[in-house]
This record gives C-alpha cells, sequence and structure tokens, in this order.
C-alpha cells in the first residue's frame, strides 16, 4: 500500500466528518453513521496492514544484509547457470540489471535478470535469490498452472492498475454531488483486479522458493547451515507478497464499504 493510498483515505474520512460537523450537524443527525463507522473499519484495515507491511520489509531488509555477509563459494550468476543447467534449461540466458531487489524471471524472452548485488556476489543472500528466480524458470518450462494464470492476468492488471483509481475517484466525486455510484463500482472492479492478481501472485511465489530451497538442498549446493540461512531469507521475501495482499484487500474492502454506504443513502 503506498503513502498516497492512506492519504486519500484519511483526507476522505476528514472531508466527510467536518464537513457534516461545520454544518453544525452530527453524523447521526444526518444519517451517515453506517458511513463513519465504515470509514473507520476501512481505516483500521489499512493501519493494520501499514503496520504488518512495514514490519514484514524490515524483517527482509535485516536478513538479506544480514545474509550478504554469509559467504560461499559461487557467486549468484554462477548458482543460477548450474540450477538452469541442472532442469535441463540450458537456453534460458542469465542476465544482470540495475537497481536492489530488482532481480526477476522474463517469461518472454527468458532469462534470469539479477541485480548487479546478486549477479556478481558470492554470498548466502545472492544464492537464494538467484535460486529463486531460477525457481520461476523452471515453474514456466513445467507450465506451472498459477505462473500460467497470472501471466494471463498481467493484461487486465495493467488495465486496473492504471485507471482503476482514477475511475473510482470521479465515480466517488459523482456519488458524493448525488449521482449514480455506477462509475465508482466499475472503478472498484478494476481496482479489484490488482486484488487478485496479488492474491495469485502468493502461489506463485512460495513455490518458486519451494523450488529453489529443494534444489540447493538436493544438489548439495548449500550445507544445513547455508540452506537454513537461505530458507530463512526467502521466507520472508515471500511475506512482503502476502503483506501486499493484505495491503491490497485492506483497500478494497474501505472502497467497498465507502460504496455500500453511499449506496444506502442514495436510497432513502
Amino acid at each position: 500500500m503506498t503513502i498516497l493510498n492512506t492519504l486519500i483515505c484519511l483526507a476522505q474520512f476528514s472531508f466527510e466528518y467536518d464537513g457534516a460537523d461545520s454544518l453544525g450537524l452530527s453524523a447521526n443527525s444526518m444519517g451517515l453513521g453506517s458511513l463513519d463507522s465504515a470509514s473507520i473499519i476501512g481505516l483500521v484495515l489499512i493501519g493494520l496492514a501499514g503496520v504488518v507491511g512495514s514490519i514484514v520489509q524490515n524483517r527482509m531488509m535485516a536478513n538479506m544484509k544480514r545474509f550478504s555477509a554469509e559467504e560461499i563459494s559461487l557467486t549468484g550468476a554462477q548458482v543460477a547457470r548450474r540450477m538452469l543447467d541442472a532442469h535441463g534449461l540450458d537456453d534460458v540466458q542469465i542476465t544482470h540489471v540495475r537497481g536492489q531487489l530488482t532481480d526477476h524471471y522474463n517469461p518472454v524472452n527468458r532469462t534470469v535478470n539479477l541485480s548487479d548485488v546478486v549477479y556478481s556476489q558470492s554470498t548466502v543472500a545472492a544464492m537464494a535469490v538467484a535460486a529463486h528466480e531460477c525457481g520461476h524458470a523452471v515453474q514456466h518450462a513445467k507450465a506451472y498452472a498459477w505462473l500460467g494464470l497470472r501471466s494471463r492476468l498481467v493484461p487486465m492488471v495493467n488495465i486496473g492498475s492504471r485507471l482503476g483509481q482514477i475511475v473510482l475517484m470521479v465515480g466517488l466525486a459523482l456519488a458524493a454531488a448525488g449521482g449514480s455510484t455506477l462509475v465508482a463500482w466499475i472503478g472498484l472492479g478494476l481496482f479489484a483486479s490488482t486484488t487478485v492478481f496479488a492474491l495469485v501472485t502468493l502461489p506463485v511465489e512460495f513455490d518458486a522458493s519451494r523450488r529453489a530451497l529443494a534444489w540447493l538442498r538436493d544438489s548439495g549446493m548449500a550445507t544445513c547451515s547455508a540452506h537454513g540461512q537461505a530458507q530463512s531469507a526467502l521466507r520472508w521475501a515471500a511475506m512482503t507478497y502476502v503483506s501486499a495482499a493484505l495491503s491490497s484487500i485492506a483497500m478494497l474492502v474501505y472502497y467497498a464499504l465507502h460504496l455500500l454506504s453511499s449506496a444506502s443513502r442514495s436510497r432513502r
């Protein structure tokens, strides 16, 4: 969840409450008690999701920093090449990309893209991340159903992430002016596609880590100690996707409650 989303929600809640108070009217006297309750519930969920996300992010970064100090004999790129070759994926190329935590697998051109740190360093953290990204390449080669579903969702999610909140904000403004909530519901539907994508991403990420850890263990690439460290690093990395999904769900619930309250008032 972005800070902008939180500020938008806080601004909406503040406007609803202060607007009624400035007119000398209470929420109950205007029949807006349900709206205030919905806003409070939504904001509580968003706040909790934000706290969870912050904790998970900090733990993940702390683990990556800690295990980046644990050296092994191979670089991340070398680990990736060995894992790919072990699965018969010698046609999958390994490249390095700029930035931190920018590692990813591209199913379009079949490349494992590793950040500079992961590509060139010989650490447990680099080994874990490189193996995880190769896990996605193995998923692709084996036609893993959840990965295929996520890929098919990408076009819809691109539209939803760009237009969802814009359409939703326009719809909420129209509803506040006494108009229909139809536009807002359309916007919410577009926004919901990003939540669905976040949920579908979870099994994809957890399975990629499972494949990576299994290969590191079975191949003898990682010692018992290094395997446990890699497992911890990948567990917390996967939890960032969980927290992202929770944040998306919290936002979706907030807007849904807001719209239901608007629809309820319009029927009175």
